[in-house]
């Protein structure tokens, strides 16, 4: 009898345990810095895929740019900015906690290695841009070989829009590009609580702020902060 007691015990233990872990994902041969997680569930809303996943046990959500996704595959990725209390007005929910990431795959190599979109100010590839500059106004240019003497102060520039990602910290992340560039600097980030889209030459009128540091890696030298955009031409 007590015999069948202690098989019983350690039939309800394995059982229990296995449970426990059969959102576990193995991470012993994972590059450093890299996750492995389990899609539970998600939902596409605009630009963006929310997906509800698990690490190793732990649940939790992750914002990316609109993707393919399925329920119960292993997607990878390096890097993410965490957003507590993020307000989503498309779903009309409030997440205790969502982490926002630009690059998420099936493919460990490719969710290892694609940078983010706001870790460097140049992640962006240089593009082939000409706009016509302000005469009362700054070109990237300008902007990074004379950052020292504008830090602080409020500037114009004009670009066409090379990368946006809407609504991640209560602002519109904007990546600008005019043809110009200083040691190898040639993009420009502008956030702004104005809309803009991809493609759109701008004229952007903001504060010059140096050194920003928004946490889990996301840190510029320069950016063009709080800006209001004056004009938009169409792509």
């Amino acid at each position: 009898m007590k015999k069948l007691l202690a098989i019983s015990i350690i039939l309800i233990f394995t059982l229990t345990s296995c449970k426990k872990d059969e959102n576990k994902i193995p991470d012993s041969n994972l590059p450093a810095g890299t996750h492995a997680v389990k899609v539970l569930d998600f939902m596409d809303v605009s630009n963006y895929t929310y997906l509800h996943v698990s690490e190793n046990g732990n649940e939790y959500w992750i914002a990316a740019p609109q993707m393919k996704a399925e329920k119960d595959e292993t997607l990878y990725y390096s890097q993410g900015m965490e957003m507590k209390n993020f307000h989503s007005d498309v779903l009309n929910r409030t997440f205790p906690s969502v982490y926002f990431v630009q690059s998420i795959s099936p493919n460990l190599q490719q969710g290892q290695t694609l940078s983010s979109v706001h870790q460097q100010v140049n992640s962006s590839q240089r593009q082939q841009i000409s706009v016509e500059h302000l005469t009362d106004g700054k070109t990237v240019s300008q902007i990074y070989s004379g950052k020292d003497e504008l830090s602080g102060k409020i500037i114009k520039i004009c670009g066409k829009v090379v990368k946006y990602n809407p609504g991640i910290m209560s602002r519109n992340w904007i990546h600008i590009q005019d043809g110009t560039e200083s040691n190898g600097n040639f993009d420009m980030l502008i956030t702004s609580k104005d809309e803009a889209a991809l493609g759109q030459t701008i004229i952007v009128e903001g504060r010059v702020v140096l050194n920003k540091d928004f946490g889990a890696g996301y840190s510029y030298s320069v950016l063009v902060e709080d800006a209001k955009i004056l004009s938009a031409k169409p792509m």
